[in-house]
């Protein structure tokens, strides 16, 4: 072999042993201590947890050859006497079978990275900001993916049926409605703004409430969080359930929001309004007190409401 293949190889292996401890420092054996598999499986839950990271940032198409490189990189970190089995499927199947206990553990694990290596901009100001949006992924028209994505998977097997029969029947509003029926993924997610980076996140069919992916994720938020949103995000009970949750919002409202004035509620001063929309009060709910800012993008103005807890 050349010099030249030796201070290849060399520095392959440098790279790899890089990515190795920085995964190693990213995620600590500790977290997942609470999770075993079998004595007889070839894999374990840190090699898993790596080959899950590696296989999905991985930039090649196929996933087999994406597994195939990774099982590589899993050899050379782990050596032959913990060399992982080279069937795809079975990879696949564990890693279903265990992503939800690895997906917690990793979950905790970055986030306390996120703390402790980016406290110069864990928070913006003296505020805690995360920011929350949604949007709609195409999947492939799969089985699997419309089953579970698209909208029709709500209704019951025998609707299904109906429908299916029908279509035969109008060849031409099938076409429309395969179109139309195309499965989405939506993706409603939370991002801590100081860094940029992803702290949560919920998924499902496309005709999902973005709303209530973000109720779902407030538990997850650390105390005292400020939450920006869109338009979006408004609502008397979300806004109720945001500040119960000891956080505070900043949320842009538009013509659908119906602010009050002067209630005499709270100490009345510039820039206070209310949110109390008739069901709120009809139940005797008490208007929640706001803030409005007024901002230009020199264009127009935009309206913020903005609560602390």
């Amino acid at each position: 072999m050349s010099h030249q293949d030796h201070g290849r190889r060399r520095a392959q292996h440098t790279h790899a042993d890089d990515l190795y401890r920085a995964l190693q420092w990213l995620v600590p054996r500790a977290v997942l201590k609470g999770i075993a598999f079998r004595n007889d499986c070839t894999w374990t839950p840190l090699s898993l947890a790596f080959a899950g990271l590696l296989w999905a940032w991985s930039d090649l198409r196929p996933l087999v050859q994406r597994f195939s490189a990774t099982r590589k990189i899993i050899k050379h970190w782990f050596g032959k006497q913990h060399e992982p089995a080279e069937s795809y499927q079975a990879f696949v199947k564990l890693l279903r079978k265990w992503t939800d206990p690895l997906l917690v553990a990793l979950q905790q694990a970055f986030r306390l990275r996120m703390r402790e290596a980016l406290s110069c901009v864990w928070r913006v100001g003296r505020w805690l900001v995360f920011a929350v949006d949604g949007s709609r992924v195409d999947v492939p028209r799969t089985r699997k993916n419309e089953e579970r994505y698209s909208p029709k998977s709500r209704l019951s097997r025998e609707a299904q049926k109906k429908r299916r029969q029908a279509r035969r029947r109008r060849a031409q509003q099938e076409a429309r409605e395969r179109k139309a029926n195309v499965p989405r993924i939506w993706l409603t997610v939370l991002w801590h703004v100081g860094s940029g980076l992803l702290w949560a996140w919920r998924a499902g069919p496309s005709d999902s409430s973005e709303r209530k992916h973000l109720e779902e994720m407030l538990a997850e938020l650390p105390a005292d969080a400020l939450i920006t949103a869109d338009a979006g995000f408004v609502g008397y009970e979300l806004w109720q359930k945001i500040l119960d949750a000891g956080h505070h919002l900043l949320v842009r409202v538009g013509s659908n929001v119906r602010l009050l004035k002067k209630l005499g509620y709270a100490r009345e001063h510039s820039g206070l309004v209310y949110l109390w929309p008739d069901a709120a009060s009809e139940k005797l709910l008490p208007p929640l007190v706001l803030r409005l800012i007024v901002v230009h993008n020199g264009r127009h103005p935009m309206y913020l409401g903005t609560a602390k807890k």
